[in-house]
């Protein structure tokens, strides 16, 4: 019988999550060498940061291709690898595809873990698919000295329908599909400070698959879809803006917010990767008087699973907001509105 202590997931990685994202400021700099020319079935590739590559197959297919993986945001295994999976088929909901199946990517240190715990993250991933429509069809692992898990996720959409985060227009409102503080909710749990309540909340949002895009990207008048991840709400609306120079607002009061978020907080529990995340955006971003430290570190929380924010024109507005209510997504509503366009793209904070 083996008698040594097992470890907790979260004790394992040197952050959890998407909050494990590489800084979008420093990711900018890798990327930033020219490919030169491109192949016409390129529909999205890497030039405007979007959430996964696009390759068209015939006049009515494009293949939706992605890869998300990370480290250990929570240390229940089986929630681990449902959040994780859940995650990565963001990506196809979000560019407004069907996933159509996975693999499985892990990285696992198996010396420390016991064999029976990366079964249940596998499961777990395994169990989010199912759910999708879609099976994991095969991947690839290592042993590595910290537990990693995602997928590689596949989808399909109609070429005219794919739904890029950099065709946004002025005038067009910003719906957020789920509830923010994800981030803070995590840092929170690693300090052992989240109650059991707060973990529930989380784990609802989290494993909860961004059903809606395909509708979406249907919908007439949607302009742009993308999901907010690591980079948190500030971020993720700029990758919206940046492309046209857009200007936008954001009204703090409008936020939908997981029940904890706000009181975690003010409590100090701040992760790392929002004050990067900071960093990378504070000269586009405005945030007007009166608002508290806590507040900016929340608009820039690295989010992990998180909700689809959408830009649509005032026509579209009641069918989206409908469309995310018959899905599930109870939260969801206008959270701000893109004004017009400058010299460079701006967020503002009111």
């Amino acid at each position: 019988m083996n008698d040594k202590a097992i470890p907790r997931l979260s004790a394992l990685a040197h952050g959890g999550g998407c909050g494990c994202k590489i800084a979008p400021g420093v990711l900018a700099q890798i990327l930033q060498q020219h490919q030169g020319a491109l192949p016409p079935q390129l529909l999205v590739g890497i030039e405007t940061s979007d959430d996964a590559a696009v390759w068209q197959l015939n006049a009515q297919q494009a293949l939706i291709a992605t890869t998300d993986f990370f480290m250990p945001v929570v240390d229940d295994a089986r929630d681990f690898g449902r959040i994780a999976a859940t995650n990565a088929l963001s990506d196809v909901y979000a560019m407004g595809g069907q996933p159509i199946f996975a693999l499985a990517i892990v990285g696992m240190p198996i010396n420390t873990l016991p064999l029976e715990t990366i079964g249940a993250i596998l499961r777990g991933g395994e169990e989010v698919c199912r759910e999708a429509g879609i099976i994991v069809a095969g991947g690839h692992s290592i042993d590595s000295v910290e537990p990693i898990y995602g997928l590689v996720a596949l989808g399909l959409a109609h070429p005219e329908q794919i739904k890029r985060n950099s065709s946004a227009q002025a005038g067009d409102y910003l719906v957020l599909g789920k509830p923010l503080g994800v981030g803070v909710y995590s840092a929170a749990l690693k300090k052992e400070a989240l109650n059991a309540a707060g973990y529930a909340q989380m784990i609802d949002s989290t494993t909860r698959l961004n059903t809606p895009g395909p509708l979406l990207a249907q919908t007439p008048g949607v302009h742009a879809i993308t999901d907010v991840t690591g980079f948190g709400l500030a971020g993720h609306v700029l990758e919206m803006l940046r492309p046209q120079n857009l200007h936008a607002r954001i009204d703090w009061a409008a936020l939908p917010w997981l029940p904890q978020a706000q009181e975690l907080a003010q409590a100090g529990y701040i992760t790392g990767a929002s004050r990067r995340n900071l960093t990378s955006c504070q000269t586009q971003l405005a945030v007007q008087d009166g608002f508290a430290e806590w507040q900016t570190m929340l608009l820039t929380d690295p989010q992990t699973s998180g909700g689809l924010l959408v830009a649509c024109d005032e026509q579209a507005l009641p069918k989206v907001q409908a469309i995310f209510a018959q899905q599930g997504f109870a939260q969801a509503g206008v959270i701000g509105r893109i004004q017009g366009a400058g010299e460079s793209a701006r967020l503002e904070l009111a």
